[in-house]
């Protein structure tokens, strides 16, 4: 609300700033140098594509890692880049490329040939160079996306599509390029960790074989269940064939015992004899049948004695081959014992030489050791080697062109409707600054709600100005708007005592010439249409001015009275067709302030106050002078006088203070003048001035 009022305040300020504004966006656009702005949109992908399937030396990026945009949008920024653009178009020797962006000193001096062709000069201007293509270019990341767009504006629209296509191509070939060196350290790096770690292979390994060599450690190499090759003491193969032969030993002597030692009875081998077999098959069929003749002859009898001779013989013939079958046990646990023997002492010996290798191979497994590690080392820095060979060898690119750029067609600036209306934004913005600055500077009350927010009085009422014509002749007319604000203002004393107006009032003001004597006439004629008996008087005796406004005649009148004269009827002049009656200033006194702080005036008001309905007093401004203070305390109330657009609030405050140091009673403030089309807020205070003052419609 607050800048509302402003605008409507000071609207002419504002319309002034805001066409000067526009009139300087103008003439700064026509001014202006036409500028192209060329363009080229760049893909950067987070890994380039995967030909082989070996990882070289940068890092691989997560699906999560911001930083490498951010990274690649620096590279793109970054003055080494720009600098080689500058070097690779030879702008640092182009003479125009200077004039074009405004750095004529350098352009004359490559014309002139002052510029020089030592190395500090042309770095220089290699600098100036770089800091102008920097200053004229821009990268555009586009959001969610892996597309970054590259501009570059200058007054050549072909220049500009050169910049940013060198641009784009010199960005892939100095990314490809720092792969390239990475890559060439990493396998110069890994050249020198080899050649190293090949010296201290062959070292141990030479170290290895003399050890073995001295302490005569021989190894068998073997595969072992996971297809590995490991190598094996010649001892402890040895020792684990003949451990095994003297198990087998072990298991054929008991074997071998345990049938010599059933030999007493029927062994396995003589049931599996054949011949014993044979001899026994024979014996049991002799038997049956000597069993059959005895059952028919005798004992004695010779067949069935010839049969008992054979069964003998054939028990002879078994007994010899279960004895020769029994020698043959003997001989094989003689000899299954023998083999275990010689074994045992083979195992023995075999495990003292076993002991005393691990004793020697302690260090022989230290050599080793170190063999193995550096062999491991030197197959991993080979591996590594050749695959950051491969992956080098590849020149694919995380980065391509999508768009390349093009030389514009339409200019890029300067744009005339935007920069009017940014001239025109900043012209309003400084009518706006003014504004306010006027305004806070401006001390004169202007708004009727500022007598009661800056000098805390309560509204009265609000006399609008009389743009042409006499105040006083517009209160002649009833139907005039000053009639109706002093009908309005009186309505309002009415509610500021508990009998209604005043009986006793005295108007005054800051200064001259605010309306506080046209307002002590106009309240007057207003209070005197009720049939009321009212006196005006005239108390500024320095400056009075009633008697003119009554068109009466100041002969005598208040100094006179003050001065001692007891003839009051004598010094009052009726006014009958106004039923106003006026007590004029009078002879002008040496010293009117001298003349109030008597008795007299309080005597003065008591007189009049039984004559008349009411007494309003024209009292003189309060600033400078003593007068008004002591009319002050001495009347019902005062009406505080307020010119629009004139009075100060710091002066009026002052003004104020006076008052009510004095003990007066101020009712509140009055607004003198008041022009509505100048207010903050005309609406409301000048509505119903004029109200009905139309003609009726005919019809």
């Amino acid at each position: 609300m607050r800048y509302l009022r402003l605008a409507k305040r000071w609207k002419w300020l504002l319309i002034g700033s805001v066409v000067v504004g526009a009139v300087v966006g103008l003439l700064v656009t026509l001014l202006m140098t036409t500028k192209y702005t060329a363009s080229a949109t760049l893909e950067i992908q987070r890994e380039s594509y995967r030909v082989v399937n070996v990882q070289g030396v940068e890092p691989e990026n997560s699906s999560v890692d911001l930083e490498f945009y951010q990274t690649q949008y620096g590279l793109l920024k970054s003055d080494t880049l720009a600098q080689r653009i500058v070097t690779d178009l030879r702008l640092q020797d182009d003479p125009v490329f200077f004039d074009m962006f405004g750095a004529s000193e350098w352009a004359d001096r490559l014309r002139s040939g002052l510029a020089g062709g030592n190395a500090s000069t042309r770095d220089e201007r290699v600098r100036a160079a770089t800091k102008i293509i920097l200053k004229n270019e821009s990268i555009s990341p586009q959001r969610l996306s892996r597309l970054v767009e590259i501009r570059f504006t200058s007054p050549d629209a072909n220049f500009s599509a050169r910049i940013v296509n060198a641009w784009t191509r010199l960005f892939i070939d100095t990314t490809l390029e720092r792969r390239f060196d990475a890559t060439s350290y990493a396998r110069n790096f890994l050249e020198n960790r080899l050649k190293q770690l090949r010296e201290r292979l062959q070292n141990s390994e030479r170290t290895l074989v003399a050890y073995a060599a001295k302490e005569k450690i021989v190894s068998v190499p073997s595969t072992s269940p996971g297809g590995e090759t490991v190598e094996h003491p010649l001892v402890a193969e040895d020792l684990e064939a003949s451990n095994r032969e003297l198990n087998a030993a072990i298991a054929a002597r008991v074997t071998a015992q345990s049938r010599l030692r059933s030999a007493g009875g029927a062994t396995s081998e003589g049931l599996a004899n054949q011949a014993i077999t044979d001899l026994r098959t024979r014996r049991a069929g002799l038997a049956a049948d000597r069993a059959k003749m005895l059952s028919q002859f005798t004992p004695s009898y010779p067949p069935a004695q010839a049969l008992l001779d054979q069964i003998a013989e054939l028990d002879r013939s078994i007994a010899r081959e279960e004895n020769r079958v029994r020698s043959s046990l003997q001989s094989t646990y003689g000899a299954a014992s023998s083999r275990e023997a010689l074994l045992r002492n083979r195992v023995s010996g075999l495990e003292e030489d076993m002991l005393d290798l691990r004793r020697r191979t302690i260090q022989y497994n230290i050599y080793q050791r170190d063999v193995d590690t550096n062999r491991q080392l030197y197959d991993a820095l080979l591996q590594r080697y050749k695959e950051i060979g491969v992956a080098g060898g590849i020149g694919v690119n995380n980065i391509s062109v999508v768009d390349p750029a093009d030389p514009p067609q339409i200019p890029s600036s300067p744009h005339l409707v935007l920069n009017l209306l940014i001239a025109m934004m900043a012209g309003g913005l400084v009518g706006l600054g003014l504004a306010l600055l006027f305004d806070q500077t401006d001390e004169a009350i202007s708004d009727p709600r500022e007598l009661e927010t800056d000098l805390g009085l309560p509204l009265l009422g609000t006399i609008p100005k009389v743009v042409t014509g006499d105040p006083v002749e517009e209160l002649e007319d009833p139907k005039s708007p000053i009639v109706e604000a002093y009908l309005s203002m009186r309505t309002t004393l009415s509610f500021t005592t508990d009998h209604g107006v005043p009986r006793t009032l005295m108007v005054t003001s800051t200064r001259p010439s605010e309306g506080k004597s046209t307002t002590a006439y106009g309240l007057a004629r207003t209070l005197a249409r009720t049939s009321r008996h009212v006196i005006v008087v005239d108390a500024d005796m320095r400056s009075p001015s009633q008697h003119e406004i009554f068109s009466l005649k100041n002969a005598v009148g208040l100094s006179n009275y003050l001065s001692g004269s007891e003839d009051l009827p004598a010094l009052l002049q009726a006014k009958p067709a106004l039923n106003l009656t006026l007590l004029s200033a009078g002879p002008k006194p040496p010293n009117a302030a001298e003349l109030l702080t008597g008795a007299r005036f309080v005597q003065l008001l008591a007189e009049l106050s039984s004559m008349f309905d009411h007494v309003i007093i024209d009292a003189p401004p309060v600033m400078g002078l003593a007068d008004t203070p002591l009319l002050a305390s001495r009347v019902e109330g005062c009406i505080f006088v307020v010119e629009s657009h004139q009075t100060r609030a710091t002066m009026a405050k002052v003004a104020l203070d006076r008052l009510r140091d004095a003990r007066a009673r101020v009712l509140g403030g009055l607004l003198t003048k008041f022009d509505a089309k100048k207010a903050d807020y005309g609406y409301g205070y000048d509505y119903g001035y004029g109200y009905g003052e139309r003609e009726p419609d005919p019809s």
